[in-house]
């Protein structure tokens, strides 16, 4: 497993990231401390979670369970100087501010996520969504950002920036980040940071995988300009590239049977479509050509970015994750990598 910065901090991580969304709902506790261990002795040394986990759904009575998981492996294990750990405070809607968040209500909600994560300081610390909207979770068929005031949005960065930059000099964070932003908002960022003299945001965390491809451009020249590393969320878009989906089929236990069962509509939030499928069944056929598993080659390919990636990958149970561990030594080969591309022309923009 490779160490790489995040951006052009001193923070040094894996470049794989264990995903802990699943924490608290579909993983259990004793399997969750499991994984923790097999992350780590595979060479996974970065973990990420945020206070609005577990997912599916995602409740204001279940929020925060996640990061306790993770700092009940830290207080047993007795490893947290070996691991990296990543957390996000939420945006606006319904999780757990329905006023998002400020200057004023950071500060307070480290300290929560300290008290979770049972340390004493938290290696990345990512704002999880921009306050003024996001394109991100199929929200860009209809997006429009006509209506936002840049003074505004300004103003806003200066006063959560304030907040960032106490909380690194007082020790309670080593780095921050965002997530769902654009590629707009990522340059405002660190231009305000820069002009503040405030730490400048090393990382993003956007979906990103062989199904989902938004941040090839615009995204990844401002990432590469400004130092900032993609942390790549859903990189088997959601389960979707596994293929247990395929044909209609909705597994037990899998995450759009769960979203069934607490009313939701059992298609991943939209990435369950025609073209996807049609997507997915392209590469199941290549990755058997390629004589590779499509998992492992999916997680394979955003490492081989040309701008730098680490992918999130997260597992509901042991099983799952010992698979995905089994394929991280897999490096494709030029070949391999030009009939994805060619594929991934055949099929743009499935969801």
């Amino acid at each position: 497993m490779k160490t790489v910065a995040l951006g052009n901090s001193e923070v040094m991580v894996s470049d794989v990231s264990l995903g802990t969304m699943t924490y608290g709902n579909q993983t259990g506790l004793a399997d969750a401390l499991i994984q923790m261990d097999r992350a780590l002795d595979a060479g996974i040394t970065f973990f990420d979670c945020a206070e609005m986990y577990p997912v599916n759904p995602v409740r204001r009575e279940t929020a925060g369970r996640s990061e306790e998981f993770i700092g009940e492996w830290v207080a047993k294990s007795g490893k947290r100087n070996q691991v990296q750990l990543a957390s996000k405070i939420s945006g606006p809607g319904p999780r757990l501010r329905d006023d998002g968040f400020n200057g004023a209500n950071i500060g307070p909600a480290i300290e929560d996520l300290l008290r979770r994560m049972k340390t004493d300081v938290i290696d990345l610390y990512q704002l999880h969504w921009p306050q003024r909207g996001s394109y991100a979770f199929r929200q860009n068929w209809g997006y429009d950002a006509s209506g936002q005031d840049k003074a505004a949005t300004i103003a806003h960065m200066e006063d959560v920036l304030g907040a960032l930059m106490a909380a690194v000099e007082a020790g309670k964070i080593r780095a921050i980040g965002l997530s769902n932003e654009s590629a707009w908002g990522t340059t405002r960022w660190v231009d305000v940071a820069d002009r503040m003299g405030a730490p400048r945001m090393v990382a993003i965390q956007n979906e990103y995988s062989l199904l989902d491809r938004k941040f090839d451009t615009d995204l990844a020249e401002a990432a590469v300009n400004e130092g900032v590393t993609l942390l790549a969320y859903s990189p088997l878009a959601a389960g979707l590239l596994s293929g247990k989906y395929q044909n209609g089929e909705r597994p037990a236990g899998s995450r759009a049977a769960v979203d069934v069962e607490f009313g939701g509509a059992g298609d991943l939030s939209g990435r369950i479509t025609a073209h996807s499928l049609a997507a997915v069944a392209a590469y199941q056929a290549l990755a058997a050509e390629l004589g590779l598993d499509l998992v492992q080659m999916a997680i394979a390919f955003t490492r081989q970015r040309p701008f730098r990636c680490i992918p999130i990958i997260g597992a509901t149970n042991v099983g799952q994750l010992d698979h995905l561990l089994a394929g991280l030594n897999l490096v494709l080969s030029d070949d391999q990598l030009a009939r994805i591309e060619a594929l991934h022309r055949a099929h743009p923009m499935t969801y």
